[in-house]
C-alpha cells in the first residue's frame, strides 16, 4: 500500500527507502488566514470550488512518462469552469504539479511540485523501483494564491531537503501564544521525518520525538495540540511539538495512515496486513480499539495508469463524515469496488450499486455534509463522480477521454463569515 498523505495525494515510494509523499503547498491571500484552525469553518458552508490531478494514463514508456503529465486543477463544485493552477511552477521539462489540499479558509490551495532527470525514470522503469539521488529528483511544497495566482515555495526556505511532501495547516500553543504553523514530512537521510515550520517556511524543526523510523501520514488533531502519523506502519501520538509520544498498540503488523475525527476524540486508520487492512477506529489515548468495518478482499489500492506501473498505485483509504458520526471507505463486491458508509455504533450501509467492472475509490464528503465526492473508473476512464446524500443521485463532473483521469478531489473549505 502506499501513502497519499492528510490530502489524498498519491505517494511516489521508492522500495528502498520506502514512501517518498509527493506534495507541494500554494499559499493565497495574505498569511493571516493561515492562523485558522481546520474547524474555523461555517458549519454547512457551501464549497467554491472543486480542486483535483489530472493526468495522461497510457502514454508509452511508463510510469513517468504519465506522471510528468499531472497538473493541479480546479472546477466549479457543479463541475464547470475548469482550469489549471500554478503553471508557472511547471517551468522546466519533466517538471509536473498536484493538486493536494486547501488551507483552511479555502483561500489558498495545496498542491505539489515534482520533477525527475529522464535518466533516473529510465532507470527506475528498468529496476522497478524508486532511486531517490541528489540531482536526480526534486519535490517541493509551496503556497498558491486562488486570488492572484502568487506563489511562496516554503519548503525551499532554509531547505532540509531535495523531497518535501505533505503539507498541512495547523494551530499551535494557546492564549496569545496560539500561532499558526504548517506540518510536512522532509526526507532526511532517507528517512522521512514529521517537521513543523512557520508560515513563511522558516524554523523547520523535526518532531519525532525519540523516532528513528520512517514516519508518514502525519496529520494534526482539529485542535493543533496533538499530532499523529504512522512510523515503520504503527501508529504514534504525540504532542504538537513531538513531546510525550505515545504507541497506539493493535497487535497488527501493518496500520496506515491516521485521520483524526472532527471532534478530535478519534483516530480512523487502516489495520491488519499489507493489501488485507481494514477501517479501525481507536481513541487518542489507545482506548476503545475496535475493527469498524471489513473490506471484502479489497487491497486497498486504486491504479491510477493504464499503463504498467511499478509503483503500484494509489491508498484508497476511508474519510470521516462531515458530523464524525460514521465513515466512508470502499470495499470488493463481486467484481466491483462499492461505496459504504458504517456508523460508529456498527450498522452497515450500501450506498452505490454500479454497472459491473467499476471501481470508486478516494471518499471525500463535502464541507457540509450533504454531499460525497469520489473517483469513479467506469468504462475504462476514471471520473470525478459527486453523490447527494440524501438521495443517492450521482452526477458525473469530468467528462474525460480514454486515456486521461481526474483524480485525488479536495473541496474548497470556507472560513465563517462575520
Amino acid at each position: 500500500m502506499t501513502d497519499d498523505g492528510l490530502l489524498g495525494r498519491p505517494c511516489l515510494q521508492p522500495a528502498p527507502v520506502r514512501c517518498r509523499t509527493a506534495s507541494v503547498t500554494f499559499l493565497l491571500g495574505t498569511l493571516s488566514f493561515l492562523f485558522l484552525s481546520p474547524f474555523s469553518i461555517a458549519a454547512g458552508a457551501e464549497p467554491l470550488l472543486i480542486g483535483y490531478t489530472e493526468l495522461r494514463t497510457d502514454l508509452p514508456g511508463g510510469r513517468h512518462a504519465n506522471v510528468q503529465t499531472m497538473r493541479a486543477c480546479v472546477m466549479q463544485v457543479d463541475g464547470t469552469g475548469r482550469k489549471t493552477i500554478a503553471e508557472q511552477l511547471v517551468d522546466r521539462p519533466n517538471a509536473w504539479t498536484q493538486f493536494a489540499g486547501w488551507s483552511p479558509d479555502g483561500a489558498q490551495a495545496v498542491v505539489s511540485v515534482g520533477w525527475e532527470s529522464p535518466e533516473n525514470a529510465r532507470w527506475e522503469e528498468e529496476h522497478k523501483t524508486f532511486r531517490m539521488e541528489p540531482g536526480q529528483w526534486l519535490l517541493d511544497s509551496c503556497l498558491v494564491s486562488i486570488a492572484d495566482g502568487s506563489v511562496l515555495n516554503v519548503t525551499a526556505v532554509e531547505r532540509k531537503s531535495d523531497y518535501n511532501g505533505g503539507l498541512f495547516f495547523l494551530t499551535v500553543g494557546e492564549g496569545r501564544a496560539r500561532k499558526g504553523a504548517l506540518g510536512f514530512t522532509p526526507l532526511i537521510g532517507g528517512i522521512s521525518k514529521p517537521y513543523l515550520m512557520d508560515l513563511d517556511g522558516r524554523n523547520k524543526r523535526d518532531v519525532s520525538g525519540d523516532g528513528i523510523g520512517f514516519s508518514y501520514g502525519y496529520s494534526a488533531s482539529p485542535d493543533g495540540r496533538l499530532i499523529s502519523y504512522h512510523e515503520n506502519y504503527q501508529v504514534y501520538v504525540a504532542n504538537a511539538d513531538g513531546t510525550q509520544k505515545r504507541h497506539i498498540k493493535t497487535g497488527n503488523k501493518f496500520d496506515f495512515a491516521p485521520r483524526w475525527s472532527p471532534n478530535g476524540q478519534w483516530l480512523l486508520f487502516v489495520s491488519g496486513e499489507h493489501y488485507n487492512c481494514h477501517p479501525t477506529i481507536v481513541r487518542a489515548d489507545g482506548t476503545g480499539l475496535r475493527k469498524i468495518a471489513d473490506r471484502g478482499g479489497y487491497r486497498g489500492v486504486t491504479e491510477f495508469l493504464d499503463v504498467f506501473d511499478f509503483h503500484g498505485g494509489s491508498s484508497d483509504l476511508p474519510a470521516w463524515a462531515a458530523d464524525g458520526k460514521s465513515v466512508y471507505f470502499t470495499a470488493k463486491t463481486g467484481e466491483n469496488v462499492e461505496l459504504f458508509q458504517v456508523a460508529l455504533d456498527g450498522p452497515v450501509r450500501q450506498l452505490t450499486r454500479s454497472a459491473p467492472g467499476t471501481l470508486h475509490y478516494h471518499p471525500t464528503p463535502s464541507p457540509d455534509g450533504r454531499r460525497l465526492l469520489i473517483g469513479s473508473k467506469r468504462d475504462g476512464i476514471r471520473q470525478l463522480v459527486v453523490i447527494n446524500l440524501e438521495d443517492g443521485t450521482e452526477t458525473q463532473l469530468t467528462q474525460l477521454q480514454r486515456g486521461h483521469a481526474a483524480i485525488w478531489p479536495h473541496w474548497q473549505p470556507r472560513a465563517d463569515s462575520p
